[in-house]
């Protein structure tokens, strides 16, 4: 029998921002009775940002609003409900957020606070961007008015209804035999190697996307692919679904140009290069570090916490 703790829902809630602990309660997103008497509980609370997109903290926990330091004039969106029950609003006026607090950008949320805190900034953040950038209809051009508790848009003049839009883009570790495939772009820090990434295109499976980028990247044939875990990746709006993938060979070609040089490593050649600093690792806000993290302890048993240990950080 497999071992629970590594399934792929298991290994999604260990990346970054994917481990929100809200129940969305989106059957109540048309009920304005239901919704007005959440706005009205002492228990709301409000995730805000200011005007760079920033959400406050304190002593490394999100500072989420009382009802008594939100206005009540201003218009919300529901979030969900907490474990406790209480009310979780997105709050675009900020004015009235506390002084003191410290603003974080949300990559930095995602490395300094608690999976849960960071995966509800996470929410918040995706549901803002695509509010921002949703205020006229992309058939007639009319103006926008939110609904559903900020989770639709729905056309003034056509009545046309709009969703937030996901952007779902594949991100997979490749192997052959004993070795991963990793490469780099150009505008990457110095020695950074990631897995490779790309969009899905319409009309197009996630494993036929697995291919397609693969081999556009890197010249590269697979032959096998396997899910492995997602990732919510607002920035703006993108979904990173990760995959395992083993290829027919390693002659590589760099195909499209995005890469600026790929290469195949062997687990103990990733530990020296990663522990000799020839080599930098993703950043652990991305699932790209999960994949090579899967890798590493499934092909070779090694920890890569273990080996950044002592790996200087510059």
């Amino acid at each position: 029998m497999s071992d629970p703790r590594d399934s792929s829902a298991a290994r999604s809630h260990h990346n970054t921002f994917a481990a929100l602990e809200l129940e969305r309660a989106a059957e109540h997103r048309d009920d304005a009775q239901w919704l007005a008497a959440q706005r009205a509980s002492s228990a709301a609370r409000f995730v805000v940002f200011d005007a760079e997109g920033r959400a406050p903290v304190r002593n490394d926990r999100l500072l989420l609003l009382d009802a008594q330091s939100a206005p009540g004039d201003e218009p919300v969106s529901f979030l969900g409900l907490q474990h406790d029950g209480a009310p979780v609003f997105l709050l675009r006026d900020s004015a009235r957020a506390p002084l003191d607090a410290e603003w974080i950008s949300l990559r930095e949320a995602g490395t300094r606070l608690p999976a849960s805190d960071a995966g509800l900034l996470a929410y918040a953040r995706g549901l803002a961007n695509w509010q921002d950038a949703t205020r006229h209809c992309l058939y007639c051009g009319g103006a926008l008015t939110l609904i559903s508790a900020g989770h639709r848009a729905a056309c003034t003049q056509c009545e046309r209804l709009h969703f937030p839009r996901t952007d779902p883009a594949i991100i997979v570790i490749v192997e052959h035999e004993d070795a991963c495939l990793l490469g780099r772009q150009a505008l990457w820090r110095p020695r950074q190697y990631s897995t490779l990434a790309g969009f899905v295109e319409p009309g197009e499976s996630l494993e036929d996307a697995v291919r397609r980028e693969v081999r556009e990247e890197a010249g590269i044939e697979v032959i096998d692919c396997d899910y492995h875990s997602s990732q919510p990746w607002p920035f703006p709006a993108s979904l990173m679904l990760g995959f395992t993938a083993r290829a027919a060979a390693r002659e590589i070609q760099l195909a499209d140009g995005e890469l600026e040089d790929a290469r195949w490593f062997t687990a103990q050649q990733l530990v020296d290069d990663l522990r000799s600093g020839a080599l930098r690792a993703s950043s652990p806000l991305s699932i790209s570090f999960r994949l090579i993290e899967h890798w590493l302890r499934t092909r070779a048993r090694i920890e890569l916490a273990d080996v950044l240990r002592d790996v200087p950080s510059a």
